[in-house]
C-alpha cells in the first residue's frame, strides 16, 4: 500500500482530492439497497463530525432503508471486534459499515474484514487516503486539541507542557480509552511528539511517559471525556479532535462557555477512513452509504460538523459552504503546522500505546 505524509492546510489535502460533484448513484445500487431495507452503522455519535445530520439526510433520501445504529460511543478497535464477532451473524448486531482511524483500515483489510467499493469520486482521491482496490477510503480529518470548560478553568492551557501545571489538578482527560479508542491513542501520540519524539514508536513511548507524569501529578482524570462530563465539570479539559470540541460547545449553547485550543508545539492531524464490512448483512446499503458520505450532501454534513473533508476546497470554491459555517471553523492558520502521520507511524504508535499504557500509566480509563 502506498502512503504519503500529507501537508497540513485544508488546501493541501483537499486540493489533491478536488473533484466534480459525485455522479448520481446507479439505479441498480439504489434498488438493491432498498430491497435489503436496512443499514447497520456503528460508532457514529450524532455530535461527531456532523453525523447526526448526515444520518438524517440519508434517511430522508432513502426512507425505504431503516438505519440501525449500534454503540455510538464505541472506539475503532471495538468496531473491528464487532465485525469479527459477527462474521456468521446476519442479524442486526452485525455492522455493515465502519468509520475508523487511519491505521485500522489497512489492519482490518489484512485480516480480510473489508470488501472493496470504489465511490464515484474515486479517481480524485490520492493514494495515501485509499486502498488501491477500494477496501477503505478517507473522508474527513481534524486536529488534536484541548477542549476547555471556561467556567472551571481560569487560565486556558495553550500547550502540552501547560497540562502538567498544578493548577490543572484533577482536570485533564482523554476522549476515549487509550487501549481501544483511535482518538485517545493519537492523543498520546500528539503529547509524545510535543515532548520531542519522532512520530511512531518513539512518540508513543514519550507520550506514555507524559501521561505517567500527568497521572502521578494528579492532573489526569481516568474518565472518558465527552460533552456531558465537560459540562458537569468532571473533565474540564479534554484532549480531543477539534471538531468534537466545536460540536460539544455548540450543543451546550454557551453553558458552560467552551474554548478549543490547538496546541502550539505539536498539532497532530488525524484522518478517519470508511469501509464496508466483508460480512455486511446489507452490503448494497453499505455501498450506498459510502456514496452518500462522499456526495456533496455528505461532505457538507461533515463540514457543518466542523471537519476538514475530502472535497472541502472544491465545495468552498463552488460557493456551496455557507459563510457562517466557515466562520465557525478554526482559522486556517490553526492547521498551518499540523502533521499528518503516515500509516506506518500510526501503526507503530498504536502498538506502543495499547501495549504499554497499563504498565507505564496504570490508569483504567472508563
Amino acid at each position: 500500500m502506498k502512503t504519503t505524509t500529507l501537508l497540513a492546510t485544508s488546501a493541501s489535502l483537499t486540493a489533491l482530492l478536488a473533484a466534480g460533484s459525485a455522479s448520481a448513484q446507479s439505479a441498480e445500487l439504489i434498488e438493491a439497497a432498498k430491497a435489503e431495507g436496512m443499514l447497520t452503522t456503528i460508532a457514529l455519535p450524532h455530535d461527531w463530525c456532523g453525523y447526526g445530520d448526515i444520518i438524517a439526510a440519508f434517511k430522508a433520501k432513502y426512507p425505504e432503508i431503516t438505519v440501525n445504529e449500534l454503540n455510538p460511543d464505541a472506539g475503532s478497535a471495538d468496531e473491528i471486534e464487532a465485525v469479527k464477532a459477527n462474521q456468521n451473524n446476519k442479524g442486526p448486531q452485525a455492522p455493515d459499515v465502519l468509520d475508523v482511524g487511519l491505521s485500522f483500515g489497512p489492519s482490518a483489510q489484512a485480516e480480510n474484514l473489508l470488501q472493496p467499493h470504489k465511490v464515484a469520486v474515486w479517481d480524485q482521491i490520492p493514494d495515501g487516503l485509499k486502498d488501491p482496490e477500494g477496501h477503505w477510503v478517507g473522508a474527513y480529518y481534524g486536529v488534536m486539541g484541548f477542549v476547555v470548560n471556561k467556567d472551571m478553568v481560569e487560565n486556558v492551557p495553550q500547550d502540552w507542557a501547560d497540562l502538567l501545571k498544578p493548577e490543572y489538578a484533577g482536570m485533564v482527560a482523554l476522549a476515549g480509552d487509550p487501549r481501544a479508542s483511535n482518538q485517545a491513542i493519537l492523543g498520546v501520540l500528539a503529547a509524545g511528539m510535543a515532548m520531542g519524539g519522532a512520530a511512531g514508536q518513539e512518540a508513543g513511548e514519550k507520550g506514555l511517559d507524559f501521561f505517567k507524569q500527568l497521572n502521578d501529578a494528579g492532573n489526569f482524570v481516568p474518565v472518558i471525556g465527552k460533552a456531558g462530563t465537560l459540562a458537569q465539570g468532571t473533565t474540564p479539559i479534554i484532549i480531543a479532535w477539534d471538531y468534537n470540541g466545536l460540536n460539544w460547545g455548540k450543543g451546550l449553547n454557551g453553558n458552560p462557555p467552551v474554548e478549543v485550543v490547538i496546541p502550539k508545539s505539536a498539532a497532530l492531524a488525524g484522518v478517519y477512513v470508511q469501509a464496508v464490512s466483508a460480512y455486511a448483512p446489507q452490503p448494497n446499503a453499505g455501498k450506498l452509504w459510502m456514496e452518500h458520505i462522499f456526495s456533496d450532501e455528505g461532505q457538507l454534513g461533515y463540514i457543518k460538523g466542523g471537519c476538514q473533508t475530502a472535497r472541502f476546497t472544491e465545495l468552498v470554491e463552488a460557493g456551496k459552504v455557507p459563510q457562517d459555517v466557515l466562520d465557525a471553523m478554526p482559522p486556517a492558520d490553526a492547521y498551518a503546522n499540523a502533521y499528518f502521520p503516515t500509516v506506518a507511524e500510526v501503526e507503530a504508535n498504536n502498538a506502543a500505546v495499547t501495549g504499554g499504557w497499563d504498565a507505564t500509566v496504570g490508569a483504567n480509563v472508563e
